[in-house]
């Protein structure tokens, strides 16, 4: 059972390697709130902090200087220089790791998870049920507003049997009128059953975001937890590229060095590689989805 923050650490592993990165670290050593302009660091490391970017938690800081002596930093701008790049100014606590200059900042890095989690869908869904009495004398049933279309719908047989039995003929109505149906969604069923029976209708839904750094991947997204994998390796090919960018930055004597060694055919080489490895585990994960739970068209045999 994969979390947020497990998940950003696997993408980081993958994009950094176990051993190969060496970006400079330090911790607080004082609680932070999200108006302080200042804040301590460990003393024996902060040396490792530079004037620049740094990231607190999930928070990106501009760094104006550090004072070795009362191992104080002080943000760049004010309160203009917290919550940097689109991050959130937030309160932090003793301990929380502070790095400098991060490659992937973990803001970045959420951001991908999720958009590697929305782009699943329509490839992959995630399931739900809806379930009401039929009325003989109606045809059109409102549907929840996630519906997406309909995956098969099942009428229950009167007697001891316990049959809930496929209903082949229906029409999923995406621009039902909101005057009849709140929603907006319905469906349309031309087939019977005894009046007050129940049908159960599944659908298809996108999945939800991950927001917490202790969201479980599988309970908030509504996915299987076994495709955990598969969201990284897509978040991973969406970030690789921006690898592209600081190898451009030719001002940076870093950057001039490495441009010949890490060269344009190395990057998009690992895209590929993750590029791959992403479509080889949708396929899988797409055709398993079939097989566990049919369509329409499978479970009534057509």
């Amino acid at each position: 059972m994969a979390t947020f923050d497990q998940l950003v650490s696997q993408v980081r592993q993958k994009l950094l390697g176990f051993s190969l990165s060496q970006e400079s670290m330090s911790v607080l050593t004082v609680d932070m709130t999200p108006t302080d302009i200042t804040f301590q660091a460990d003393g024996q490391t902060i040396n490792n902090l530079s004037r620049g970017l740094a990231e607190i938690g999930d928070e990106l800081v501009l760094v104006q200087k550090w004072d070795s002596q009362s191992s104080t930093v002080t943000v760049l701008g004010g309160v203009a220089g917290r919550g940097y790049e689109g991050s959130t100014a937030a309160a932090h606590t003793t301990g929380t790791l502070i790095t400098a200059a991060p490659a992937f900042p973990r803001l970045r890095i959420k951001e991908a998870i999720n958009e590697a989690i929305a782009g699943l869908y329509p490839h992959l869904v995630v399931f739900a049920t809806t379930d009401f009495a039929y009325n003989a004398a109606q045809i059109e049933y409102p549907l929840p507003v996630d519906a997406k279309d309909v995956w098969y719908v099942v009428g229950r047989w009167v007697g001891p049997e316990k049959v809930s039995a496929p209903m082949p003929n229906w029409r999923y109505n995406p621009r039902a009128s909101t005057a009849d149906f709140p929603t907006g969604k319905s469906i349309q069923l031309f087939d019977s059953v005894t009046p007050g029976q129940n049908i159960r209708v599944v659908y298809a839904t996108q999945p939800t975001a991950l927001a917490s750094g202790t969201d479980d991947f599988a309970t908030v997204t509504g996915f299987a937890s076994r495709i955990s994998d598969l969201v990284v390796y897509g978040a991973v090919k969406r970030l690789l590229p921006g690898l592209l960018g600081g190898r451009l930055q030719q001002q940076a004597i870093e950057a001039t060095e490495r441009a010949a060694l890490v060269t344009v055919k190395d990057i998009s080489g690992a895209v590929q590689m993750y590029a791959s490895l992403y479509a080889e585990r949708l396929e899988e994960e797409r055709t398993l989805m079939f097989s566990e739970l049919p369509n329409f068209a499978t479970f009534q045999g057509s």
